[in-house]
């Protein structure tokens, strides 16, 4: 999965700032009383977060359904000198050998669990993943964003070694993302490559159910228009 798209990830998303990303994450933990220690960050893709988490000292582990996704994630950590367990798995069949003190899941993880089912098993596998009193944070596109994202249909952009093009439309709460990619090879010759990506416009109140029957408790939400956060507590 994302085989080709891990090529062209890390330019594309070159405008986020995932040490505040991560500083967010971390305060929605600590606002539930933890400090953890150990941290898996689920969905973690080319480990934007991840490696920020690490930098701070914590021990971390990254899963990932996509082993292009996590190939660039490890490197990305050797160069930086941070040392990630990094994991091929479905977050959805989450099974790591030990309890950890907090579950990150962040750009959307949830958004891409298409199935009602699905959500409901990463909530299951992720409250049995953590230790008594351990918090699951994590972050949506809201229901209005992916909407208005349909409405808008047509993006593109050219940059000096990517030109890609990408149109929208949604059905029975799917948004469906198709990209088109031109990539220049070191010979100066144009690649393409198409992608399509899809994402659950998931409700704040069907989330809070859905955790709520996972067993986590002081669930907390903050909305902020395009971007919905969520916190939750194994007790």
């Amino acid at each position: 999965m994302y085989a080709e798209f891990a090529s062209v990830y890390d330019e594309l998303m070159d405008d986020v700032d995932y040490e505040a990303w991560a500083t967010a994450c971390l305060g929605r933990i600590a606002a539930c009383g933890v400090a953890p220690v150990d941290v898996c960050d689920c969905g973690c893709g080319t480990g934007g977060v991840t490696l920020q988490l690490a930098r701070r000292g914590l021990k971390v582990t990254g899963v990932d359904i996509s082993e292009a996704m996590l190939r660039r994630a490890a490197d990305k950590a050797r160069a930086a000198g941070v040392d990630v367990r990094f994991v091929k798995q479905d977050m959805c069949a989450l099974a790591l050998p030990r309890p950890v003190d907090a579950i990150v899941c962040a750009c959307d993880g949830v958004n891409y669990l298409l199935d009602p089912m699905r959500v409901a098993s990463f909530f299951g596998r992720a409250k049995e993943s953590l230790a008594k009193g351990g918090v699951l944070t994590f972050d949506i596109s809201s229901r209005e964003k992916l909407k208005r994202m349909a409405r808008e249909r047509v993006y593109f952009e050219d940059r000096e070694g990517v030109t890609y093009f990408w149109t929208n439309r949604m059905a029975s709460g799917i948004l469906m993302m198709e990209l088109c990619f031109f990539v220049r090879g070191a010979d100066g010759r144009y690649d393409r490559f198409d992608e399509v990506q899809r994402q659950r416009a998931h409700s704040v109140e069907e989330l809070r159910i859905w955790l709520q029957d996972a067993g986590f408790s002081h669930i907390r939400i903050e909305d902020g228009g395009d971007r919905v956060h969520f916190t939750g507590v194994n007790e």
